[in-house]
């Protein structure tokens, strides 16, 4: 069997025998148990020391959807003596608002009336449903969780008001006009892919309509986020990207941020893995953070 790439690892059959082994003897009687267990086997952590337990929890996922492995049964609240729960109704794209404030006035003013702005990131739990039940609402992809390395930050005025919620997570595996733009192999993304992070949502609330407060968010977002994800997990990102459906938008905010337009994608979900199912093309856009961004993606010495 020729080897596998899934989640950005590459397995290959002496690792598929490895992990029928350990669920053949039971060693891990469950699938979070076993994912951590091979992720301390394999030495599989982020660069910040930390076990990459949700992406190994995919990767046997897939694994056992393949036919590869045959995964022990899912934990259940009946197995910890509760009752077995309903199944979980299907969440929309857009949901009902669900964090308890009354809709706003609209807020249409100068820009200037409403600086100094304020950023917190996202790190309390208060924060974090807040965050989420605004993407929610009023985000045309709506949001789920965040998995993986992310970090979120609520914006407000000067009058304590919410603006805008941002949220920069995991980087595509694969780009191709992102990937020709960096000029790195295979082997290079494979291990240069942590020092990308993607925007994946960005919005400004609907009633606030305040001209060139989007592109001045996201430089205030783009000056901090290195700082904030060395300190969260210990290593720092130096190119940004993110994906402008188009057709719905024209990229107009991140242009006049500075982000550079690569390419487009062709049209393809990161879920399609017979090449038929088709999504909108998208832009590709990139924001490099400091002036040696591609020789650290490439793994090149700095001085």
């Amino acid at each position: 069997m020729s080897d596998l790439v899934i989640q950005g690892r590459r397995v290959s059959a002496k690792d598929l025998a490895q992990i029928r082994d350990l669920i053949a003897r039971a060693v891990a009687p469950h699938r979070s148990s076993l994912s951590r267990l091979i992720c301390e086997l394999w030495n599989w952590r982020t660069p910040g020391g930390r076990l990459k337990d949700i992406a190994a929890r995919s990767l046997l996922r897939k694994l056992d959807e393949r036919g590869l492995i045959t995964l022990p049964p899912r934990l259940t609240r009946k197995h910890a003596g509760q009752s077995t729960p309903g199944p979980t109704p299907r969440v929309p794209p857009v949901q009902p608002r669900s964090w308890a404030e009354a809709l706003p006035d609209s807020i249409h003013a100068p820009l200037a009336e409403l600086r100094p702005l304020r950023i917190d990131r996202v790190d309390t739990p208060e924060q974090r449903s807040r965050a989420f039940a605004a993407l929610r609402a009023h985000h045309y992809l709506g949001f789920s969780r965040s998995v993986g390395e992310n970090v979120g930050y609520l914006v407000f005025d000067s009058h304590d008001r919410l603006l805008a919620v941002s949220w920069f997570g995991a980087p595509a595996w694969k780009a191709a006009d992102r990937d020709r733009f960096i000029g790195w192999t295979r082997a290079q993304r494979e291990q240069g892919l942590g020092g990308i992070a993607n925007n994946v949502r960005f919005l400004i609330l609907p009633w606030v309509r305040v001209v060139h407060l989007a592109s001045h968010i996201l430089g205030l977002l783009t000056r901090r986020l290195r700082h904030d994800w060395q300190a969260k997990y210990g290593h720092a990102v130096v190119l940004l990207e993110t994906f402008i459906e188009e057709g719905r938008f024209r990229g107009t905010c991140y242009k006049a941020a500075n982000w550079i337009l690569v390419g487009r994608t062709k049209g393809r979900s990161r879920q399609d893995r017979d090449n038929r199912l088709r999504v909108p093309p998208k832009l590709v856009a990139v924001l490099p953070l400091e002036r040696n961004w591609r020789r650290r993606l490439l793994g090149e010495a700095t001085s």
